[in-house]
């Protein structure tokens, strides 16, 4: 037992723990002193575990867990904050002047309407006006209907 000890002992802190949690976890769920259902999703926490205006700071802190470049992140989050405040917060609620438009290039390329689609149940704006011109105003004429079993 002494060897199994000495070997524990003589792993990384980290890894020791990781080690020791992935065997402690599964053993206490299934020696039924907490319910499993608690060991892959705590509800309070995932439902209510922080709000939507902490997201980027989450994000960035699982992604420091994870071992990845948390330079990048604050980049992002940074970048992402700048945007919002010049583009939103800046000109509408302080009343400054609009720092940050889309180029006219990109209207031309890809314009801002789809096809012919103007929304749902409308036909397209070309259909409108040919309706419009005919004078029926686009709608059929289903007559009064009758409700089912009234014969």
């Amino acid at each position: 037992m002494s060897d199994l000890g000495d070997w524990f002992r003589s792993i990384p802190a980290i890894t020791r723990y990781w080690f020791a949690a992935t065997v402690a976890v599964p053993l206490v769920g299934k020696l039924g002193l907490i319910s499993p259902a608690y060991l892959f999703l705590w509800p309070e926490a995932f439902l209510y575990r922080f709000q939507a205006c902490y997201l980027p700071w989450v994000i960035l802190g699982f992604n420091y867990i994870i071992g990845g470049s948390v330079i990048n992140e604050l980049i992002g989050n940074l970048v992402g904050h700048l945007y919002f405040f010049l583009m939103f917060r800046y000109p509408m609620d302080l009343g400054g002047r609009n720092f940050l438009s889309t180029p006219q290039f990109l209207y031309r390329w890809l314009p801002s309407r789809r096809g012919g689609v103007s929304g749902f149940g409308v036909p397209p704006a070309s259909l409108r006006r040919a309706a419009d011109q005919n004078g029926g105003g686009g709608r059929h004429n289903w007559g009064q209907g009758f409700r089912l079993g009234d014969q």
